[in-house]
């Protein structure tokens, strides 16, 4: 959810329409709060989140702000390690769904009989996810009706869920919402089109069109929707709780919004001085992560959990998804890899958790898209 995105699932790089159905694969990032700091590994998915703007979007200038120096720190709990059977397959087959963690509005309760999924995204407190022939599914937390799609809803080619709502991106380049609009976060701009990636966050969207540019709409209280002036060469976009992340062509990332941070050291919208080689990005509740070209991982924002503690030695790493506490990262031989708190049971995974696709991260339980056998 909050924020996830990644770059395209791997939530990152910019891909043309026609060519989404064949790579989905999301991850996105929500998150709650936990208290205990753990370390384990399983293979994760991130989720892939067309979004739309709003015509009310502003544009302020703004470039990150650095400082914050990248957390590598490795944390002092437990480490399990879960190895998948097979190694994680080039593009995304059709699979199902594995989920754990908190379950207190249903969230981990996946719907008996789903399969033939390509895409997941974990919202704060319900669940999404796309299956092959375009459709989708929801549960959990349905108050504001965030885990009902549209009757009808079809020609979906990636998906994102946010803290009480949900955006899908279709094939014709549009965007669909639906669930809670206290905010303007359904509220898709008229004529918004040709966009290639969205990603929905706290209580709003964003929405990366095939120029490479950003539109965002929904809650802008801090700054969430200031989109710099002027950004462009955006190839994969995340939006968190209260800010955003765009990661350039040149392998930079730029961030906005957390405006009002209690302690402005760990703005989450801080992105690290000289961070470079970027290649897929994840906004979570409190905290980013970013993979980089050569399979490793940076953090910045709040890490009291351990959320940004990365383990040391972490390396291989394909794809990440920043949650509420907690932290997972998925390898390239299939497995995950996960650290925060497990309060939730976040960092507990299943069983049967192999030959993970992909992974997301809610507020505080977590996704697991699984090949099937």
């Amino acid at each position: 959810m909050i924020g996830h995105s990644e770059a395209l699932p791997g939530i990152a790089r910019v891909a043309l329409i026609g060519g989404l159905l064949a790579t989905l694969a999301a991850c996105a990032g929500s998150g709650a709060t936990p208290t205990t700091v753990s370390v384990s590994t399983v293979t994760p998915a991130p989720t892939l989140a067309p979004a739309t703007p709003t015509a009310a979007t502003s544009l302020a200038p703004a470039t990150p702000t650095a400082a914050t120096s990248l957390a590598s720190a490795t944390p002092t709990a437990a480490v399990a390690t879960a190895t998948a059977a097979a190694t994680s397959p080039a593009g995304l087959p059709a699979g199902t769904v594995l989920a754990w963690g908190d379950d207190s509005k249903g969230q981990t309760k996946v719907p008996a009989g789903l399969s033939n999924v390509v895409a997941i995204s974990a919202g704060d407190e319900f669940a999404i996810a796309l299956k092959s022939d375009g459709t989708v599914v929801g549960w959990g937390a349905n108050d504001s009706g965030q885990a009902t799609p549209p009757s009808g809803l079809s020609g979906v080619v990636a998906i994102s869920a946010g803290s009480s709502h949900a955006i899908a991106l279709k094939s014709d380049g549009t965007v669909v919402g639906w669930g809670n609009n206290v905010d303007g976060e359904i509220a898709i701009p008229a004529g918004l089109s040709s966009v290639v990636a969205i990603s929905a966050g706290g209580d709003h969207n964003f929405a990366l069109k095939s120029d490479g540019t950003v539109v965002g709409w929904g809650v802008d209280f801090n700054g969430e929707i200031d989109i710099p002036a002027g950004l462009h060469d955006v190839t994969a976009i995340s939006a968190g709780y209260l800010w955003g992340l765009a990661l350039l062509k040149d392998g930079t990332v730029v961030g906005w919004g957390d405006k009002y941070p209690t302690d402005t050291s760990l703005s989450y919208a801080k992105v690290p001085s000289g961070l470079s080689d970027v290649t897929a990005i994840s906004a979570g509740y409190y905290h980013s992560l970013v993979r980089k070209s050569d399979g490793t991982v940076a953090s910045w924002g709040e890490g009291g959990d351990g959320a940004t503690k990365i383990p040391n030695g972490l390396s291989g790493v394909t794809a990440v998804a920043a949650g509420g506490n907690f932290s997972l990262a998925l390898k390239s031989g299939g497995s995950v890899v996960g650290w925060g708190s497990n309060a939730d049971g976040c960092l507990t995974f299943p069983a049967a958790l192999k030959n993970v696709l992909a992974i997301d991260a809610g507020g505080a339980f977590a996704l697991a898209l699984v090949q099937n056998s």
